[in-house]
C-alpha cells in the first residue's frame, strides 16, 4: 500500500483572506479484478444481514460501493441525505462510505447507532483546512456576524455555528439571513462562499478554504472542450472557481446536477464535480453522454483527473474488514453531538418550510413571520 500526498489550501493564521499551503495525505489501494470484487460484495451482502447493518454512501465513492449500497438496501447519495437515510432506517449499525465528515455527521443525527467507516483516515481539504480552535477564534474575532458553515466540515466546527448548510440550500439560507439584516461569516470554502454573496447580495466574510478536486478545474480548458462540443450543457459544482461557473449552464449541489440531466433538452454533458458521480448519471440516463470536466493544473499530471483522493480510500476490502471486526468506528462527546446538531436542525426545519406553499416558488426571501419559527442564531 502506497501514500499519496496531498496539497491544500489553509488560511494562514490570524489572516482571513492569505492562504497557506497545507499538506495530507491518502492511502492508494491495491486495485481488485471483477471477480475479487463478485466475491467480495457477496460476503458483505451476508455480513450487512448477520449485524443488522445498512450501508450509505456517497456519489464520489468508487462505483462498486455505490452499486453495493443500492443492491442491499441502502443509500447513494450526499452528506446530509446519507445521514438522514441512516437516521430513519432500523439498522442498528450504519456503514458510512465516503470521508470523516460525513460519518460524524451520520453519528450526529443517529447517536444511539454504531456508525463504521471502511477507512476512518479519509477526509476532506475542507475538513483539515478549517481547524476548529483557529476557526472558534476566528468567530469571537467576529462576534457581530451570524455563523454559516458548510457540511464539509467537523463536528467541533458545526458546534460552533448558528446554521450549518449545503450547497443546496445554502444560498437560500443566506438570503434568508441577509433579508432580516444579519451578516455572514461563513466557512470553509471560499468558492461557494463568493458564489452565494455574489447571488444574494449578502455581506459575507469568508474563510479561505477549498476543495482539492473542484479548485482544479480550469475556465480556459473547459472552454475549449465545450467549443469542441457545442451541443453540450455544462455542469458546474459551486466549490469550482468563479471564472468556472461562469461558464456553466447549471450551477448546484450533486443532486441538483443529477436532477438537470434530467430536465435539459440535450443529451450531451460536460460535468465539473468529482467523476464518481459520472457513475450514477450514467446508470440513471443509459442514452445520455458525460465528458468529464478537464482540470489540467499543477496537482495532476492528467488533463481530466477529478478524483478525491480520500474519497478512493473507501473499498470493498474495507467494508468487508469493518463489518468483520467492528473497525472505523466514529464516536463522539455526548455534549458535543447535540451541540452539532442544533445548527443541523436549524437548516433542516428550513428546507422543510421552504416546501411549504408560502410563498412563490423559487423566490429567496421568505416573510419575517416565517423566519422567525427559526428563532435567533
Amino acid at each position: 500500500m502506497t501514500i499519496r500526498t496531498v496539497e491544500f489550501d489553509q488560511p494562514a493564521p490570524g489572516s482571513s483572506t492569505q492562504c497557506s499551503t497545507g499538506q495530507a495525505w491518502a492511502r492508494v489501494l491495491p486495485p481488485q479484478d471483477r471477480q475479487q470484487q463478485r466475491e467480495t460484495a457477496q460476503r458483505i451482502k451476508a455480513l450487512l444481514r448477520e449485524r443488522n447493518a445498512v450501508m450509505v454512501a456517497h456519489y464520489y465513492v468508487d462505483g462498486t460501493l455505490q452499486d453495493l449500497a443500492r443492491d442491499t438496501g441502502g443509500c447513494v447519495g450526499d452528506s446530509l441525505e446519507m445521514a438522514r437515510f441512516g437516521a430513519n432506517h432500523p439498522a442498528r449499525t450504519l456503514i458510512v462510505a465516503g470521508v470523516r465528515f460525513m460519518g460524524e455527521t451520520a453519528k450526529i443525527l443517529s447517536p444511539e447507532k454504531t456508525v463504521l467507516m471502511p477507512d476512518g483516515d479519509a477526509t476532506c481539504s475542507l475538513d483539515l483546512g478549517c481547524p476548529a480552535d483557529e476557526f472558534s477564534r476566528f468567530c469571537d474575532a467576529h462576534p457581530d456576524r451570524t455563523v454559516v458553515v458548510y457540511a464539509n466540515t467537523s463536528a467541533a466546527v458545526k458546534a460552533r455555528a448558528d446554521w450549518v448548510v449545503t450547497s443546496s440550500v445554502g444560498q437560500d439560507i443566506v438570503a434568508a439571513l441577509h433579508a432580516r439584516g444579519e451578516k455572514i461569516l461563513w466557512a470553509p470554502d471560499r468558492h461557494l462562499g463568493s458564489h452565494i454573496q455574489q447571488q444574494t447580495g449578502a455581506d459575507m466574510l469568508l474563510w479561505q478554504g477549498s476543495c482539492v478536486v473542484h479548485d482544479e478545474f480550469k475556465a480556459d480548458e473547459l472552454q475549449a472542450l465545450a467549443n469542441a462540443h457545442p451541443g453540450a450543457a455544462i455542469l458546474v459544482h459551486p466549490e469550482s472557481p468563479a471564472a468556472v461557473t461562469a461558464l456553466a449552464d447549471v450551477v448546484g449541489s450533486t443532486t441538483q446536477l443529477i436532477a438537470a440531466v434530467g430536465k435539459l433538452a440535450t443529451d450531451s454533458f460536460i460535468v465539473a464535480t468529482d467523476q464518481g458521480i459520472l457513475h450514477d448519471m450514467r446508470q440513471r440516463y443509459p442514452g445520455k453522454r458525460f465528458l468529464a470536466a478537464p482540470t489540467a493544473g499543477t496537482g495532476g499530471s492528467c488533463k481530466s483527473c477529478a478524483f478525491c483522493p480520500w474519497m478512493a480510500m473507501n473499498s470493498l476490502p474495507g467494508v468487508e474488514r469493518t463489518l468483520q471486526q467492528g473497525s472505523g468506528a466514529i464516536e463522539l462527546d455526548a455534549a458535543l453531538g447535540r451541540a452539532a446538531r442544533k445548527p443541523i436542525q436549524r437548516m433542516l426545519d428550513f428546507a422543510a418550510a421552504q416546501r411549504q406553499p408560502v410563498r412563490a416558488s423559487g423566490e429567496l426571501e421568505r416573510d419575517a413571520a416565517l423566519f422567525q419559527n427559526f428563532g435567533p442564531a
